[in-house]
């Protein structure tokens, strides 16, 4: 996401798969000062990837960890904006219930979606 909060990348997954494995293929190539996520998104591999672009991970320790770490709360609180994309996306009829039923065409009706919250 972009500081206003319109997608800037997505991947189509099955939708019993989780959405921490697809974190590092979103953020290769995309600068970034700092990288906002949820708890689910707290790994090792996750954090290194993201210091290793020379950014900062805001993300909330998972409560099984045992290795914790500092938590900038002003800057989480910014994290809405991720919230806020997906109730916008989801004002989107065909995104929300998913009338498409291949994945390339749910594909292009998100981009279409994310097109439209560009030029809004």
């Amino acid at each position: 996401m972009r500081g206003l909060g319109c997608p800037v990348r997505f991947v189509i997954t099955a939708g019993q798969k989780g959405d921490a494995p697809q974190a590092e293929a979103l953020l290769a190539d995309l600068p970034a000062a700092v990288v906002l996520a949820d708890a689910a998104y707290d790994s090792d591999q996750l954090r290194e990837a993201i210091a290793g672009k020379g950014a900062t991970a805001v993300i909330p320790n998972n409560p099984s960890r045992s290795k914790k770490y500092e938590l900038d709360t002003a800057l989480y609180k910014e994290r809405h904006l991720i919230e806020c994309c997906y109730a916008k996306l989801k004002q989107f009829r065909r995104v929300a219930t998913r009338y498409e039923k291949t994945a390339r065409n749910y594909a292009a009706m998100v981009t279409i979606a994310a097109i439209v919250m560009w030029l809004r």
